[in-house]
C-alpha cells in the first residue's frame, strides 16, 4: 500500500458502484502527421492512394468484428463507426489529396477527416456529435497506414481502472468488464454515449473529473466511486478494504420490485435489439419498459417490411410470455438519422422533425409499424403496450391513441421527453393510457444543454431540481387521471435516484439489465415514506449537487451496499 496521502478528484458519477485497482492510462492519441508531407518524386501515386481504401476496409472489418461480439447499444455504436470508416466521401477525398496534391496517405486522411468534421460541425445537432467518431476513425486509419497499434486499451495482466482525458464511444463499447473494473475521464457528460455504455456494461464510472490525468501516474491505486462521482488516488487501507468487501457482494433480482413495506415498483428492462431480450429475462426483469425499434430501421435506404418487423418483435415478446412489453414506435431524427424519413439539412435536428413528428410527412411508416406490432402481439402472449416518442401536445397524443386503436392496440401511451408534455401531463393522460419519462431528453430540453457535450455536463444531470419538478408534474398528471407513469431513461438505473423517482410517484423503472439487482436491493431496504421524504429533499435543493448529497445523506443504505 502506498504511503502517499489519498487525493480525491471530483467529477460526475455516471455508472454506480465502486471499484479499486491500479490505473492504466490510455495511450496518447495518434499524433497528427507533419503538415504538407508529400510523396517523393517517382513514387507511385495510384498505389499510395489505394493504400487508403485498403486501410479503410481493414478498419471497417475490425470494427464490424468487434460489433459481432457486442450487443445492444455497444453493437449499434460500433456498426455506426464502421460505417464512417467505409464512408466513400471520406476515402475519396483522401485519395484525391494523394493524387492531386501528392500528400502521403496518412496526411491525406488527416486533412480529409478535418474537412468532413468541419462540415458536420456546421450542420450542428446529431452531425456535430459524430465528430468524435470521425476523429476515432481517422486515428485508426492513420495507425493502420503507419504500422502503429490501433487506438485502444492496453493489455494488462490484472484488472485495472482505465483513466483517460476522454473516451471515444466506439472504444468504450469494446471494453471487457472483467479487465476494466472502473473508468475515470477528464471530460464527458452524464448522458453521453460513453456514460450510457459504461452503465450497460456495469462498470463504475466517473466523468468530468477535470485534471485527473495530472493527479496520478501509471500503476497508482485508484478508487472509483461512480455513485458519489469521485476518484480517490492512493486510497488508504480502510477505503480499499471496504470497497473490495462491497464489490464482493453478489446481488440478484428475484423478479418482483418492491419497497421494504411492500409498495410495488415494476422493475423492467430497456431493450435495444431482439438479442438483448434473453439477457433481460435472465436478469429477472419483470418485463420490458422500453423496446427501442430503431434497430430494424438504421443503416437502411428504406423501411423494413411489415413481415421483417413482425419477426423481430415476436423474438422479444417470446422472451416475456404473459408479461408487459412496452414498444416505442420509431424515434427517427436527431442522433438517429434515416434518409427515407429525415432531412440532413436541418440546422438543429434535436429540435426538428424527429420521433412522432416524422409521421406527418410519412404516415405509412408509422401505419406499417403499428400493423406489425399488432400482428406480433396477436401471435404471442405478452401484454403489449405501445408508446410514441417526442409527444409535445394534447393533439399529438390524441391522434396517436386513435391510430393505435384502429389497429386494435388499446394500451397506447406517450413518452414524456419535452417539458410541454410534462406540464400538460394531466390533459395528455386523459387520452393516453400511460406515460413513460425519457430522462435523458427531458434533461437536455429542460436545461438547454446538449447531453453529449462535456462543456455543459453539470447541466446535463437529471438531479437538476427543475428536471425533478417536471417529473413530479408528470406524476401529478398521472395521479389526476389514474394512469401509471414510468421512467425509462438512464436515471432509472441510479439506485439513489430510483428512490427519489418512486417518491415522486413513478410506478415503474426501466433500465439496463445489469442495474436491476442494485436498484431492487436499495428499494427493498427503504419504505415508500422514505422514498417520499427523499423526493422532497431533492425537490427543495437549490442545485443538482445539493439534491444528490441531501438524498445520499438521508439514505445510509447506499453506502452500506456500496452504491
Amino acid at each position: 500500500m502506498s504511503t502517499a496521502r489519498p487525493t480525491v478528484v471530483h467529477g460526475i458519477g455516471v455508472s454506480p458502484g465502486r471499484a479499486v485497482a491500479p490505473c492504466v492510462l490510455l495511450p496518447e492519441p495518434v499524433g497528427e502527421p507533419p503538415s504538407g508531407r508529400r510523396l517523393a518524386p517517382g513514387d507511385d501515386h495510384a498505389a499510395a492512394a489505394e493504400q487508403i481504401s485498403r486501410a479503410a476496409l481493414r478498419v471497417q472489418s475490425m470494427l464490424e468484428e468487434a460489433a459481432d461480439r457486442a450487443q445492444g447499444e455497444s453493437e449499434e455504436l460500433l456498426r455506426a463507426t464502421a460505417t464512417i470508416a467505409a464512408d466513400p466521401s471520406l476515402v475519396a477525398d483522401a485519395e484525391h489529396r494523394v493524387l492531386a496534391d501528392h500528400l502521403v496517405p496518412e496526411r491525406a486522411v488527416w486533412e480529409a477527416a478535418e474537412a468532413v468534421s468541419a462540415q458536420f460541425e456546421a450542420l450542428g445537432g446529431y452531425f456535430a456529435e459524430r465528430t468524435r467518431d470521425i476523429a476515432d476513425v481517422r486515428d485508426r486509419l492513420v495507425a493502420e497506414l503507419t504500422g502503429r497499434p490501433a487506438p485502444g486499451v492496453p493489455e494488462h495482466a490484472e484488472p485495472f481502472v482505465l483513466v483517460a482525458p476522454d473516451l471515444a464511444p466506439a472504444l468504450t463499447a469494446t471494453l471487457d468488464p472483467a479487465r476494466v473494473v472502473g473508468i475515470v475521464t477528464g471530460a464527458g457528460g452524464p448522458t453521453s454515449h460513453t456514460a450510457i455504455l459504461a452503465r450497460a456494461l456495469g462498470i463504475p464510472a466517473v466523468v468530468a473529473a477535470r485534471g485527473i490525468t495530472e493527479q496520478l501516474a501509471e500503476g497508482d491505486l485508484v478508487l472509483v466511486d461512480g455513485s458519489h462521482g469521485t476518484a480517490t488516488v492512493h486510497p488508504d487501507e480502510a477505503q480499499v478494504a471496504a470497497t473490495r468487501a462491497a464489490s464482493a457482494q453478489a446481488r440478484t433480482f428475484d423478479g418482483e420490485g418492491r419497497t421494504a413495506d411492500g409498495h410495488r415498483v415494476e422493475l423492467l428492462a430497456n431493450v435495444g435489439d431482439p438479442r438483448d431480450a434473453a439477457v433481460a429475462a435472465a436478469a429477472g426483469a419483470e418485463g420490458v419498459g422500453l423496446l427501442r425499434t430503431e434497430f430494424g430501421f438504421l443503416d437502411r435506404d428504406e423501411a423494413p417490411s411489415v413481415a421483417e418487423q413482425v419477426a423481430a418483435y415476436r423474438q422479444v415478446l417470446a422472451a416475456f410470455p404473459g408479461r408487459k412489453v412496452v414498444i416505442r414506435t420509431l424515434d427517427a431524427g436527431a442522433d438517429k438519422p434515416m434518409p427515407f424519413l429525415t432531412s440532413d439539412t436541418e440546422a438543429n435536428p434535436a429540435l426538428g422533425v424527429r420521433g412522432l413528428r416524422t409521421a406527418q410527412d410519412h404516415p405509412e411508416v408509422l401505419e406499417d409499424q403499428l400493423t406489425a406490432i399488432a400482428e406480433a402481439a396477436a401471435a404471442e402472449s405478452s401484454r403489449v403496450w405501445v408508446m410514441a416518442p417526442m409527444v409535445a401536445t394534447v393533439d399529438e397524443s390524441e391522434d396517436f391513441v386513435a391510430r393505435c386503436a384502429r389497429h386494435g392496440l388499446d394500451v397506447a401511451g406517450v413518452m414524456v421527453e419535452v417539458p410541454s408534455a410534462a406540464l400538460l401531463a394531466g390533459r395528455i393522460l386523459a387520452s393516453a393510457k400511460f406515460a413513460s419519462i425519457g430522462t435523458n431528453d427531458l434533461t437536455q430540453y429542460t436545461m438547454a444543454a446538449d447531453r453529449l457535450l462535456g462543456a455543459v455536463a453539470e447541466l446535463s444531470d437529471t438531479w437538476q431540481p427543475a428536471v425533478l419538478q417536471l417529473v413530479a408534474a408528470t406524476c401529478a398528471g398521472g395521479a389526476q387521471q389514474d394512469r401509471p407513469v414510468g421512467v425509462c431513461g438512464e436515471a432509472a438505473a441510479s439506485p439513489a435516484l430510483a428512490v427519489v423517482l418512486v417518491g415522486l410517484g413513478v410506478t415503474s423503472l426501466s433500465m439496463t439489465p445489469r442495474a436491476l439487482a442494485d436498484v431492487a436491493a436499495v428499494l427493498g431496504a427503504v419504505t415508500v415514506d422514505d422514498c417520499r421524504r427523499a423526493a422532497q429533499l431533492a425537490l427543495s435543493a437549490p442545485t443538482a449537487a445539493a439534491a444528490r448529497d441531501r438524498v445520499r445523506s438521508a439514505l445510509p443504505v447506499l453506502d452500506e451496499l456500496g452504491l
